[in-house]
């Protein structure tokens, strides 16, 4: 028996029962609390997200604005195009999961009935392209090229095509105004990615871009995509718990996105197209002395920049290719030709990525570094045939001597010799191979001073910055190169870059003068880009002024309404007083009378009393590969800029095709004679255009009857952005 009395315990027992009701108590409060917070509290919000759960949206894209030329033609819009798509959800109710319907589709559309299916399958992790990566109640286009007659048969015989629709679409296209190509310029679009749709998401997890969207990846389609992509509609779909749609929930119209107006000229950059085209295919005509073969001309550019503006008139870049070929995707063999060093990479846009030596086009600079440094422009300098530095041997070009002559005479018949001396002079001063602690280093600081070796802010994208090899960049680039210049250097070659390597390794770090005297002719290490010295010389034409270069003008509504003007920036100033700034331009208008480049313009009957021009030929020398082609030249309305890689001498190779786009511009003939009625741009046009009340602009100009192009060779090309410079014993050609 127990010892524990009886009431002891009942006492026991009764304070157990009284904890579990306690317990029972609190976890009925907690519930009934939960229940309270859930139901009353956030009632709605939980009531809306669980029917959100049966709510599927299916997006209806906004028209993409389009983008004009300054006249208001179209260089990249929208064509209404017969678009097949397929519902995925009507293929799953079917008891093949549509297999039988995209089987007759495919032979509809004379496709490959697995290139069907392929591109209606959704996209996973597992999955290649083609596939779909976007919302799977989104009805997926098979197809934008569909014909009137493939799509009557799909619309009448509904039975055979469930889930199937076949409807206009407006459909990205690249109309090429007046047969300008602006492939570059004008940019593609393609689909979005996940990654950026996650990227995109603000803090409230709406995503800025849709699964099914395309973006801008190139040109002004990306530069300016936020304007040009408007907001996508979306209708909601009601589904039941087997994703069945069983209704709508309402929907949001699309808004189209806006227009952007640029400075482009469409008749001038067909223009510019064809004659750089020309240019091209004349150099593969012309044989090289030098290597005994043909230039190979693998590459390309031209600038046409507004010199009072900075705006661009005209970009070309060769190799180019057809836009189009983005439009509903591009395919694996188009994809692998533009991307491809046999075709010498067309999607790059050389006139902003493309980076060379600048040559002698590069000595207006050094004149101006020299007259910074204490030279005087009064002053005469020693153009001998040749100098001897650092134990080198530096020659003009085919060894010419023209005895103690001007600055401006140095630049008008390119003298090297005479910029080789002030360059070594300054060197000297410096402290030679034992620099000062300080050097004053004017030929470097004056190209910073005139932009160089940095980018220049032009609103498309992937533009490079050049380079100025300075002491800085000196030092960078030994720690960086030192280890593999020592081992090739202890291979034991005799080859000239094994020679370069052995020398560099001892002293790579050091400014020799060897490096100063080619820097001064723009050779050695010096790289910019046509954009840049279309910057430099628009800055002599104006005055000083150093303008952002700008492709576009505006943002207007659809119906032509302003949005926003893109004015104009200054960046700064040349470091030239205006006392330079005349003795330069008076000797790059003698380049054109009586100079390097007087046998294109002055001796094919330009009227230089009339219109004035300037010019800086320039061309230079790339070790293992023929010389590049450089023609810098400015009036007081444009400069142009065009430069060919392995193109020959600056005036043999470019001097034709630059006359002849100034001859366009302004309405000049073979003869000299100026007939105003045939001026392309005899000016810049400054107002934007003017815009009927369904948005089409109204044209002031007359289209562009352009002469056929001269078609291009299928050279197999080098890539301009890996010219590797000459080293120590380049000189440039004028």
């Amino acid at each position: 028996m127990s010892n524990i009395p009886e009431t002891g315990r009942t006492r026991r027992v009764t304070i157990r029962l009284v904890v579990l009701q306690i317990l029972v108590l609190s976890l009925l409060a907690t519930l009934g609390g939960r229940l309270w917070y859930l139901q009353i509290r956030n009632g709605s919000q939980y009531t809306a997200q669980a029917s959100n759960n049966h709510i599927r949206e299916v997006v209806d894209p906004a028209v993409r604005g389009e983008i004009l030329d300054a006249d208001g033609r179209v260089l990249a819009g929208n064509q209404t195009q017969l678009v097949v798509s397929v519902s995925r959800t009507s293929l799953l109710q079917q008891k093949d999961h549509g297999k039988a319907a995209l089987t007759r589709l495919a032979q509809v559309l004379g496709m490959n009935p697995v290139d069907v299916e392929n591109k209606v399958r959704l996209c996973d992790a597992k999955t290649p392209q083609p596939c779909w990566n976007g919302s799977p109640y989104q009805p997926i286009p098979v197809t934008s090229q569909a014909t009137t007659q493939q799509a009557m048969q799909i619309m009448e015989r509904r039975e055979d095509f469930p889930g199937i629709t076949a409807q206009p679409t407006a459909v990205r296209q690249y109309p090429s105004p007046d047969g300008a190509n602006a492939a570059q310029l004008v940019g593609y679009l393609s689909p979005v990615t996940d990654d950026e749709v996650s990227k995109s998401q603000d803090k409230s997890g709406k995503a800025k871009y849709l699964a099914s969207d395309q973006i801008g990846r190139a040109g002004l389609e990306s530069v300016y995509d936020g304007d040009l992509r408007g907001t996508s509609g979306v209708t909601q779909l009601e589904v039941d718990n087997l994703g069945r749609v069983i209704g709508t929930a309402g929907d949001t119209p699309a808004q189209p996105g806006n227009n952007v107006v640029t400075s482009i000229d469409a008749r001038v950059q067909k223009n510019v197209e064809d004659n750089l085209a020309q240019a091209m295919a004349d150099a593969r005509k012309t044989y090289d002395t030098v290597t005994s073969r043909n230039f190979v001309a693998d590459s390309g550019a031209a600038v046409v920049m507004d010199v009072h503006t900075g705006q661009i008139i005209a970009m070309a870049s060769a190799p180019t290719y057809d836009p189009n070929l983005w439009v509903g995707g591009i395919s694996a063999k188009d994809y692998q030709n533009l991307t491809s060093q046999d075709t010498n990479y067309p999607l790059l846009n050389r006139a902003i990525q493309g980076q060379s030596a600048p040559g002698s086009t590069f000595k207006v600079v050094s004149t101006s570094a020299a007259v910074q440094a204490g030279y005087s422009l009064d002053g005469h300098y020693p153009c001998p045939s040749s100098l001897t530095i650092g134990g080198r041997e530096f020659k003009n070009f085919e060894g010419e001597s023209a005895g103690d002559i001007s600055l401006e005479k140095a630049l008008e018949i390119s003298c090297d010799t005479v910029f080789y001396g002030l360059s070594y002079d300054q060197w000297q001063k410096d402290g030679g191979i034992k620099p000062k602690a300080n050097p004053a280093d004017w030929f470097y600081k004056t190209a910073h001073q005139f932009g160089l070796g940095a980018k220049t802010g032009i609103d498309l994208p992937g533009e490079v910055p050049g380079r100025v090899p300075d002491r800085q960049w000196k030092t960078d680039f030994f720690n960086a190169n030192k280890d593999a210049w020592c081992k090739q250097a202890a291979g034991g070659g005799t080859d000239y870059a094994t020679e370069i390597a052995r020398e560099n390794c001892v002293d790579g770090a050091v400014m020799r003068a060897g490096d100063s005297v080619n820097y001064a002719i723009g050779q050695g290490d010096t790289l910019v880009t046509p954009v840049q010295m279309a910057r430099i010389y628009s800055a002599i034409a104006n005055g000083g002024t150093l303008y952002t270069p700008t492709v576009a003008k505006a943002v207007v509504t659809p119906s032509g309404q302003l949005v926003r003007n893109i004015a104009p920036h200054v960046d700064g100033k040349l470091p030239d007083d205006q006392k330079t700034l005349q003795y330069i331009d008076q000797a790059t208008a003698g380049v054109i009378t009586s100079g390097t480049a007087a046998w294109k313009f002055a001796g094919a009957g330009w009227p230089q009393d009339k219109i004035q021009l300037h010019a800086k030929t320039g061309t230079a020398e790339v070790y293992g590969k023929q010389t590049t082609s450089w023609l810098t030249t400015y009036s007081k309305d444009y400069a142009v800029i065009m430069t060919i890689s392995q193109g020959g001498t600056g005036s043999g190779g470019s001097g034709d095709a630059v006359r002849r786009i100034y001859q366009a511009l302004y309405g000049v003939d073979d003869k000299g004679n100026i007939d105003a009625t045939k001026a392309l741009l005899p000016a810049p046009q400054t107002a934007l255009p003017t815009f009927n009340p369904d948005g089409t602009a109204v044209l002031k100009q007359a289209s562009y009857a352009a002469p056929a192009p001269a078609p291009l060779t299928s050279t197999v090309y080098t890539d301009l952005l890996a010219v590797e410079p000459s080293r120590g014993l380049g000189r440039s050609r004028a």
